[in-house]
């Protein structure tokens, strides 16, 4: 799944002034959205491991890559200069 945050996004108020970078949770929102697009409404999730290795600007654009299937899942959001975030997302309570 491709997306990207626009300039005037609400999350970029104030982080950070003069040099919006988008959240980390406004990234791993958009992993989210791949999984229930791929396997529908999910419920609690995990996060027993990410990683994010270079910040998302508002107005790139990153890729959502998605390896496994339920519960379980291992991702990396991807940009035009490489790998942006990485981990593994799981349906809470399994192992």
């Amino acid at each position: 799944m491709r997306f990207a945050v626009p300039h005037d996004h609400p999350c970029l108020a104030g982080h950070f002034p003069g040099c919006p970078l988008v959240p980390g949770v406004v990234v791993l929102e958009r992993v989210l959205e791949a999984i229930e697009a791929e396997c529908g409404r999910v419920g609690a999730l995990c996060l027993p491991q990410v990683k994010f290795l270079r910040p998302l600007l508002p107005g790139q654009e990153a890729e959502v890559v998605l390896a496994g299937t339920a519960p379980r899942w291992r991702f990396e959001v991807r940009g035009a200069v490489g790998p942006l975030a990485r981990g593994e997302i799981r349906i809470g309570g399994h192992d």
